[in-house]
């Protein structure tokens, strides 16, 4: 006979050891209650057997005090390569009890298991089969097909749950023995045994099935409670977009009212600027007029005055002087025009601002659009969520078909029971058909219980696309915010346009105010001129201080001749007016002239 590789026959041992081990324990389990705690010898057993499983073929590594051989390191391995493994990785090294390797390694075992993932974490081991040849031998058993089914096996464990406290117990000096005791059984009491497993089984899964459709039930009310909330923010939602409409076609309403207004504004300030230009043209007609009859009274006083050679003189000077005053009014036209000048550039910048606001309208009525655009693909999101919900109400229904037909069966297994007391020897290949059924049974339910799990992670998502589009509402809202925003700036933008105007409107009222005092110092010339007749006019650049107050004259101490006795004053020793026989209206006469000829009339006046 052929001699068998004494490796395989070991992973054949420990495979088949793992398979009575998880076997026994998923069973005893759920015939005890289906809670564990660390003092529960067939969970002890396992965490042995799965010790050794993990041990077979481990390399020894050299140190420089001793060999060490421990599994903690390819454990440490599924930290990299499964993220979530990471707290359990952590958890362990925190634990304040645990000085060896082979400790945290045990720790870790029944950390996992209570979280049960230890399926998914091995499973990422096997699956790496370079970096678990850093750790192990060739023909270990993680590195050959045995380990592969022993992770399958260990996926049964997720329907037990585990309550261990690895805080307080001693995992460094443990020793791992496996009891074949409890392995070892009579035929009988195997068979009683199963059945009584396999009839607490159908009832740990009734149970089981009740509280995943309880917990289903609730899931789903929270669902329609959310679908509620989000119905109700979508409500809301819609009433904002409509204020923010109503908003937005009051703000067009006013930016029209504010284009008429500006129109009108435009209007008259252009009127405005014709009735200057009419003004300043009868102005200067008047001027020229004026001048006329200003040379031919000049003409006369020539022919009269031809022998008075002063009094030429003396006229002579007095044209200069109107010539000076003509320079200066020139000039201050010439303000004027500068004045227009600044007032139009102003004008034209008043309409780009205008212009500004009609592009910042359009963009706010883009932004419009793509809201209500965004509105009608969430109300699309809305139908299809509420038609996922008619689908999970109808699949729970169908679940519920399905438990009323196991509770059926459950009846049906207990009668039959009951007949079997009595006559156990007559009808056993009965039991053993109605087995085999209730193991059918029992696959159904575990596809219902995989298709419920799918339904779950399905609902999950989309709750998850429900949360996205909620965060996306939220921007959206911001968004509308920032937009009122904008446009109250608009509206203080406004105001400060509509200042601007009233303040050209005061210039322009301002402008008009002097162009009228220009008007009456032409009448003052004209009345000078006619008061010239007769009397002697000083030079301007003969004159440098006040006649009476002596001061000296400057920009703002101006030269005003006195239209009696011809000197120069300043406006304070020259502010009154009296009517002069030269002239019916009153005119600038200086302070001693006044109360001279004040004195001449109260004298003249009986």
């Amino acid at each position: 006979m052929a001699t068998k590789d004494p490796t395989a026959v070991e992973r054949a041992n420990l495979l088949n050891m793992a398979k009575l081990s998880i076997k026994g324990l998923i069973e005893s389990a759920l015939s005890f209650g289906r809670t564990l705690d660390s003092d529960y010898p067939p969970l002890q057993q396992f965490f042995v057997v799965m010790e050794h499983c993990l041990k077979h073929g481990l390399k020894v590594r050299k140190s420089f005090l001793s060999y060490n051989k421990t599994i903690w390191g390819p454990l440490e391995l599924v930290e990299k390569l499964y993220p979530e493994a990471e707290e359990i990785g952590a958890s362990v090294r925190d634990l304040p009890g645990l000085k060896t390797p082979l400790g945290r390694a045990r720790a870790w075992l029944r950390l996992a298991l209570m979280q049960k993932k230890m399926a998914d974490y091995l499973r990422c081991l096997i699956i790496q089969r370079e970096l678990l040849s850093e750790f192990y031998e060739y023909h270990a058993l993680m590195m050959e097909e045995e380990g592969a089914v022993i992770v399958g096996l260990l996926v049964g464990l997720n329907v037990i749950d585990a309550n261990l406290c690895v805080k307080g117990e001693d995992l460094d000096s443990q020793v791992g023995v496996i009891d074949f005791s409890m392995y070892l059984k009579n035929e009988e009491e195997i068979g009683n045994k199963e059945r009584n497993v396999q009839i607490a089984a159908i009832l740990d899964q009734k149970n089981y099935v009740e509280e995943l459709n309880r917990q289903l039930t609730s899931t789903v009310s929270s669902l329609h409670s959310r679908v509620d909330s989000l119905e109700k923010s979508n409500t809301k939602l819609i009433e904002e977009l409509a204020i923010a409409k109503n908003n937005i076609i009051k703000l067009q309403e006013e930016n029209h009212q504010l284009r008429s207004e500006n129109e009108l504004i435009l209007m008259r300030t252009r009127q405005h600027l014709e009735v200057t230009k009419v003004d300043v043209e009868t102005e200067l007609q008047t001027y020229k007029h004026s001048r006329q009859g200003l040379d031919e009274m000049y003409n006369d006083a020539r022919r009269q005055l031809r022998d008075e050679s002063q009094l030429r003189q003396d006229v002579e000077n007095e044209l200069s002087v109107q010539v000076g005053m003509k320079h200066e009014i020139e000039l201050a036209m010439k303000l004027l025009e500068k004045d227009i000048h600044e007032k139009q550039d102003t004008l034209i910048g008043l309409r780009q601002q205008l212009e500004e606001v009609k592009a910042i309208n359009i963009e706010m009525y883009q932004k419009l659009q793509g809201s209500e655009d965004s509105l009608k693909e969430k109300n699309e999101i809305i139908a299809r969520l509420e038609e996922k919900t008619n689908k999970i109400t109808s699949a729970m229904r169908q679940l519920e078909q399905r438990l009323q037909q196991a509770e059926k069966a459950q009846m049906e297994a207990e009668d039959e029971d009951e007949r079997c007391t009595h006559e156990c020897l007559s009808k056993s290949d009965s039991l053993q058909r109605q087995i085999t059924q209730k193991e059918q049974q029992l696959v159904q339910l575990e596809t219902d219980l995989k298709i419920e799990k799918e339904w779950r992670q399905t609902l999950q998502e989309d709750l998850q696309k429900e949360k996205d589009v909620l965060s996306h509402l939220r921007n959206e809202t911001q968004q509308i915010i920032s937009l009122k925003k904008e446009f109250l700036n608009l509206q203080d933008e406004n105001q400060q346009l509509k200042k601007i105007y009233h303040e050209q409107e005061q210039a322009l009222q301002e402008l008009g105010s002097k162009l009228c005092e220009s008007k009456l110092k032409i009448d003052d010339i004209k009345e000078a001129n006619k008061a010239l007749q007769g009397l002697v006019w000083l030079k301007d650049k003969e004159a440098t201080h006040c006649k009476l107050c002596e001061k000296e004259f400057s920009l703002s101490k101006r030269k005003h001749h006195c239209r009696n006795c011809g000197e120069i004053f300043c406006n304070a020793c020259s502010d009154n007016e009296l009517p002069l026989p030269s002239s019916p209206k009153p005119v600038r006469v200086c302070d001693s002239c006044h109360a001279i000829l004040i004195q001449r009339c109260s004298s003249n006046v009986p």
